[in-house]
């Protein structure tokens, strides 16, 4: 496989890492660089290349894992409990993963036909950006919950239900939940905890779901293209979730919400 075929993987890798648990929608911006610049289709051909988008993926969640990595031996059970250190449980993750769930696999195949387009994703790019600009506006001026551990059942699950209007691509994962979170009462860190940790497990899952529908395309010839791919979402993944976890408190929404909506205005205006 050529070096610049492998740079183009490396590129798509990056986008996913970086994007992926800001507020700015990973999906929208994979389709957007790969329709506009990379054409992964014409590389490796439809399925093989959404395979791909797959792969790149997992490396994110790996990412997540290391950096939550005490919080998911806990919640697992892996750990003695007098050495217990966070009070954030499983169940708390199921309840906010549940509507997402419910909905993902009812309407999955119609959105991965009918909504994975440029056109959608605009849509759903400018419309998380008024969710996320109202978050700003009109959250509680003093939290109720300061960190994730205070989190309850009622919180959880109007978080998750929140989440669902992400299935439409380009309204992102983490714009919505963070954004609920934050309008119920979350402080800008433990909305963003909340949202990392319940990404885990509905992107393991969606991931795996498509892996079994696409194995066949996983052949050696494609091998150099996904680990390069991977191994770049897992880096950039990685450092976007530490600098983000850093600065959230302090930048808030609405400078990722004007990127989102200068980026729909440079797209429209330049490649449509």
């Amino acid at each position: 496989m050529e070096w610049l075929t492998l740079l183009k993987a490396l590129i798509l890798g990056m986008v996913e890492g970086l994007t992926e648990f800001a507020p700015v929608s990973s999906t929208g911006h994979l389709i957007v660089v790969d329709d506009l610049m990379i054409k992964s289709q014409e590389i490796l051909g439809k399925y093989p290349a959404n395979t791909f988008k797959v792969v790149v993926q997992l490396g994110s969640i790996l990412a997540v894992v290391i950096v939550f990595r005490d919080r998911f031996i806990e919640m697992l059970g892996l750990r003695r409990k007098k050495e217990k250190t966070h009070t954030l449980k499983l169940s708390h993750i199921i309840v906010g993963l549940l509507p997402a769930m419910v909905l993902g696999l009812l309407f999955d195949d119609f959105i991965d036909e009918h909504l994975f387009s440029l056109k959608t994703v605009l849509i759903g790019l400018a419309a998380g950006s008024i969710l996320m600009i109202a978050a700003d506006m009109f959250r509680p001026k003093v939290p109720v919950i300061e960190t994730v551990d205070q989190l309850t059942y009622k919180k959880a699950i109007l978080v998750g239900l929140m989440q669902c209007i992400a299935l439409w691509p380009g309204f992102s994962r983490s714009g919505s939940t963070i954004s609920a979170g934050v309008l119920f009462g979350l402080s800008y860190r433990a909305a963003s905890d909340f949202t990392f940790i319940m990404a885990v497990p509905i992107m393991a899952g969606a991931s795996g779901i498509s892996l079994l529908k696409n194995w066949m395309y996983m052949t050696p010839e494609f091998a150099p293209f996904l680990i390069t791919g991977f191994i770049s979402a897992f880096i950039f993944a990685y450092l976007s979730i530490r600098f983000f976890l850093t600065v959230i408190s302090r930048i808030k929404l609405i400078p990722f919400a004007i990127y989102r909506l200068v980026l729909v205005a440079v797209i429209v205006i330049f490649f449509m």
